[in-house]
């Protein structure tokens, strides 16, 4: 994703634009969105990518209801009928789609509005479009009827499927279903396509277009994953861990059965995975080792993580996880997702510095851009200045492949009763750039002033 846009959701009345980046950072006061700007991405995925409606109220990010998504305008205005979102991206618009002649490499652009049902908000419209190709799918709730548009650069066409109309495509009708399959469809029911306007009549050429373009953008698998939500308190460390089911959630209790699983299947991936958690451990001063340490002879055997820190040229005793500090165990979660070779393409962080001491913040800092310059897409929400600082190091020094364009700083600004989402970068000397707002760090800097009595 290389840009978000949100309007009347939440606390962002007006439309707002946010450029996101191999790694975004994501600044400003508390209860300004950042939070519900992180749960959009997640449902904007869901919806363009695994056919789902999304469940706003999914851990860790619980919005609520309809009632408490959409924006409400006060007395003056009240509460919006719909709210949209939507999404820029290049993935899936260059390679394979320009070799097979869908598109010149041109920025894909998915829209999506909710509207209510029930009690919760569901899509009633989605739109994907690249250049000249697009198709849009419009729901209507009480009959669930669906009209399929789709339009290339000789005209647009639509058809529609339902219990309510005589035309139907022979689909499996679901109340919201996926693009890709009524594309399928689509191309298996040409002459059902009634003309838009003034447009011609469809033909098969102007079908197949249409279907390799929501084949490819649509159905890669890595994309079907999802991404990875960190809640902003991880889970308590225990002294003792029995084998469970490994199911990733967003508090890392699956972290500790995670971490003994490859250790007792998969020797390679643990290795890798440990010494780069040491090098983190070691670099943060955290700690220098860790390791899994069984039970009994068996698998299903409970286990301790421990860990042990270096000093004095020796090395000192094996420490249980829970005996270690707060520290280790709040960052051990997100440390995992961050350095697993099966990460999640997009990953979402909420607040990773708690419990950490400065240079462990700042360490954190050189650790994204690390994982950021090898291909995956971090968001992260912070208050940490050190890590902000460290970031900003890391692309002034150019100690890593991470350049000033692939990091974004978005400011949230609250305006009353309303938040103004701010797209800031970094320059090649780290300095802030972009439109800056006069607001932005105004408390930090009249702290320094009265600090220095000025």
């Amino acid at each position: 994703m290389d840009k978000i846009t949100l309007r009347n959701f939440r606390c962002f009345r007006e439309e707002q634009t946010a450029e996101l980046a191999p790694l975004t950072l994501l600044v400003g006061e508390n209860s300004t969105g950042k939070t519900s700007f992180m749960a959009m991405i997640r449902a904007l995925w869901d919806v363009a990518y695994r056919n789902r409606v999304p469940d706003f109220k999914e851990a860790p990010c619980d919005l609520g209801s309809f009632e408490e998504i959409a924006h409400n305008g006060g007395a003056r205005n009240g509460r919006v009928d719909t709210f949209e979102a939507g999404f820029c991206s290049a993935a899936g618009c260059s390679g394979e789609l320009r070799d097979r002649g869908t598109d010149t490499g041109k920025t894909c652009r998915f829209e999506v509005t909710f509207a209510k049902e029930g009690t919760v908000p569901v899509p009633v419209r989605k739109r994907l479009a690249c250049e000249d190709l697009w198709i849009e799918e419009l729901a209507e709730i009480e009959n669930r009827n669906l009209e399929l548009r789709i339009g290339t650069e000789r005209g647009s066409w639509s058809v529609s499927c339902g219990p309510d109309t005589d035309n139907s495509l022979d689909i499996r009708y679901q109340i919201f279903p996926l693009m890709y399959s009524l594309a399928i469809a689509a191309v298996e029911n040409e002459k059902k396509f009634m003309p838009l306007d003034v447009s011609e009549e469809i033909d098969r050429e102007d079908l197949e277009r249409i279907y390799n373009f929501c084949s490819l953008v649509l159905r890669d698998p890595v994309l079907a994953h999802g991404p990875y939500i960190s809640a902003p308190v991880r889970s308590k460390p225990r002294r003792t861990y029995d084998p469970a089911q490994v199911s990733s959630d967003p508090e890392g209790d699956h972290v500790p059965m995670y971490l003994a699983n490859i250790y007792a299947r998969h020797k390679a991936i643990w290795e890798t995975i440990k010494n780069k958690l040491e090098k983190f451990g070691h670099d943060s001063g955290l700690f220098d080792e860790i390791r899994v340490k069984h039970f009994g002879n068996s698998l299903g055997a409970p286990f301790q993580l421990q860990v042990r820190k270096f000093g004095s040229g020796r090395k000192g005793p094996w420490r249980n996880l829970i005996d270690a500090g707060y520290g280790i165990s709040q960052i051990l979660p997100v440390l995992t997702e961050l350095l697993r070779e099966d990460k999640a393409p997009l990953i979402l962080l909420q607040q990773p510095e708690l419990h950490l001491h400065p240079s462990a913040q700042a360490a954190l800092g050189s650790l994204f851009c690390e994982v950021a310059a090898q291909g995956c897409q971090l968001v992260v929400e912070t208050h940490g200045d050190y890590i902000l600082d460290r970031v900003r190091m890391e692309i002034r020094d150019d100690n890593i492949p991470l350049k000033p364009e692939d990091v974004s700083v978005l400011f949230f600004e609250r305006r009353g009763q309303h938040v103004l989402i701010h797209s800031l970068g970094f320059d090649e000397e780290g300095n802030i750039s972009g439109d800056v707002p006069p607001s932005y760090r105004i408390f930090f800097m009249e702290e320094s002033r009265r600090l220095w009595g000025l």
